[in-house]
């Protein structure tokens, strides 16, 4: 069996840096569990795999090497930009059906706006572990569902931040965005998760879920320019509306191919 297979840069304009996710159309569902060795295989943070549902509409599902997740941005920031750029899809907005319910992607130039449901982090208590992991103490702490939000007081913190894995994989839950403010843009970050089979994604659009709605209330601004500061980076244009975020960027096709199944 041969599939098409596209590895696309996201939240980037040139290849090389942003996110690279791998992206397979399908015209019908495989095994899970072959989805999961594709995802293996490649080697990715995440492969995304879609099926179409009707006019514009498709159903949406991302893999790391390791688990299915629940969201993911950059895959889907390049899922949409396969079926624009490359296989000729002539909708002007995407509706895709996830395990984080409904998902759409418009065109806005030359940016595809991803908008994803808004998953704010409220204050928590760090454990120990966390503390541990991260190496200098963070201003502030939070959670939302999966995720710890660790706020620093300088951008030149989260640059230089070089957790510690082993311990990070053994806190529950064991994924991490590092962020403080920006000095060209609104706010940086960084995202951590070891315990998906990803030590360090370099771009993560749903991050910016719960990055968004906290620096929003923080500026008091619903507008933002975002930086993932990770050794690849990428950009983001974010905005807060209400129970929704969305999340702008560009996208580039790097690889074009066939999986032999």
């Amino acid at each position: 069996m041969s599939l098409p297979f596209f590895w696309i840069d996201a939240f980037t304009d040139r290849v090389f840096s942003g996110n690279p996710a791998g992206v397979v159309p399908l015209e019908q569902w495989l095994p899970d569990d072959v989805m999961q060795r594709i995802a293996f295989e490649n080697g990715l943070s995440e492969t995304a795999f879609f099926v179409r549902t009707g006019p514009g509409q498709y159903h949406l599902r991302w893999f790391t090497p390791a688990i299915e997740v629940e969201l993911c941005g950059h895959a889907t920031l390049a899922s949409a930009h396969v079926l624009w750029r490359e296989l000729g899809e002539t909708t002007e907005r995407l509706a895709f059906a996830s395990r984080s319910g409904p998902l759409h992607v418009t065109r806005t130039g030359d940016r595809l706006q991803l908008n994803f449901p808004s998953q704010p982090a409220a204050p928590a208590t760090p454990p120990d572990l966390l503390l541990q992991s991260l190496g200098r103490p963070p201003e502030w702490v939070g959670r939302a569902g999966t995720r710890w939000l660790c706020v620093f007081a300088e951008a030149a913190e989260v640059h230089r931040l070089r957790p510690d894995q082993a311990l990070l994989s053994r806190v529950t839950p064991g994924r991490m965005i590092a962020t403080a403010p920006g000095e060209d843009c609104d706010f940086v970050s960084r995202f951590f998760a070891p315990d998906a089979g990803v030590p360090e994604d370099p771009v993560t659009g749903s991050a910016h879920c719960t990055l968004t709605p906290y620096w929003a209330d923080r500026f008091g601004r619903t507008r933002l320019h975002a930086r993932q500061v990770s050794a690849r980076g990428g950009e983001l244009w974010c905005e807060l509306r209400g129970a929704r975020v969305t999340i702008a960027g560009c996208a580039v096709t790097y690889l074009r191919g066939q999986l032999a199944l």
